[in-house]
């Protein structure tokens, strides 16, 4: 594994290594090789897990739920 164990950092240091991995995503599945995209991958996987356990009650914004996905789309007839 690359990186500190996210368990290991704290929430601010977690909000950054997601911040970072979420920006560099698209340039590596655009222009990483397959070992870069898998560890990519693994790494946010991990980073994301983390973020999740940490955050179970998080707030979900209404628009990012399948119900509110289909009311924006009722609304562009």
């Amino acid at each position: 594994m690359t990186g500190v164990d996210p368990d290991r950092l704290d929430d601010q240091q977690l909000m950054k290594e997601l911040e970072t991995i979420h920006r560099t995503r698209h340039d590596t599945l655009l222009y990483g090789s397959n070992d870069a995209l898998r560890a990519h991958n693994e790494r946010m996987a991990q980073l994301e897990g983390e973020y999740l356990r940490r955050n179970p009650r998080r707030p979900v914004a209404a628009g990012r739920t399948r119900e509110g996905a289909r009311e924006r789309g009722s609304g562009e007839s």
